[in-house]
């Protein structure tokens, strides 16, 4: 299960609205553990508004 602080960390400069793929490539770029990456590549294939999201849906599909 990924950590909800490692994911934030990793995606700390995104401009949000972001999707997933955004996400993803994001965190590969940032360095982020494979736990991480994973982790983003498994939420939803939707827009997201902000951090708060991405963690609440990291957190459900982890």
């Amino acid at each position: 299960m990924a950590n909800p602080i490692e994911v934030q960390k990793v995606l700390k400069g995104i401009d949000y609205p972001a999707d997933r793929r955004t996400l993803v490539e994001t965190a590969r770029q940032e360095g982020a553990s494979r736990e991480v990456v994973t982790a983003l590549e498994h939420i939803t294939d939707r827009s997201y508004d902000g951090p708060n999201a991405v963690s609440q849906e990291v957190s459900h599909t982890s």
